[in-house]
């Protein structure tokens, strides 16, 4: 009997002593979340309605104002190979915009949805990022000839 007295007093004593240092332990509480730069929260806690739900994230941001100046505003299909130079060993290519304007491209140089892989002597290679959900490829090569081959009869 002797041995379970025993057992409950120090049971007793050891609860007692955890009960004392949870109350003495001063508790902090959670940092508040900082919220992002760029936030559409009012300070009231509410969405901004004149932020679209359905244009988030990295495209929208890109896609906002006008396009880039140049040859990094154009497309891939827009682009029409006039001629191709050679500089210090490498190939330049003269190519014509939508604007109907000739631009002097090098290998990687980026389009608005591509990139130049090479140039060779009568050839432009560009790859070209696809944006289709349903295609399993993300990207497709594009072969611009300087002259269109003329199919024979």
């Amino acid at each position: 009997m002797s041995l379970r007295v025993w057992v409950s007093g120090a049971a007793l004593l050891a609860m007692t002593a955890v009960l004392a240092l949870a109350q003495s332990a001063t508790v902090t509480p959670p940092a508040p979340v900082v919220a992002a730069a760029r936030t559409s929260q009012t300070p009231d806690g509410r969405r901004d309605p004149f932020v679209s739900l359905l244009r988030r994230g990295i495209d929208a941001n890109r896609s906002q104002g006008k396009p880039a100046d140049g040859i990094g505003g154009m497309l891939v299909n827009d682009l029409t190979l006039r001629g191709v130079l050679q500089s210090r060993g490498q190939f330049v290519a003269l190519v014509q915009g939508p604007d109907n304007r000739t631009y002097l491209v090098h290998a990687n140089d980026r389009l608005a949805d591509g990139v130049i892989r090479a140039i060779t002597v009568d050839t432009i290679v560009l790859i070209q990022d696809v944006n289709d959900p349903l295609s399993p490829t993300r990207q497709r090569e594009v072969r611009k000839p300087l002259r269109a081959s003329v199919e024979r009869k």
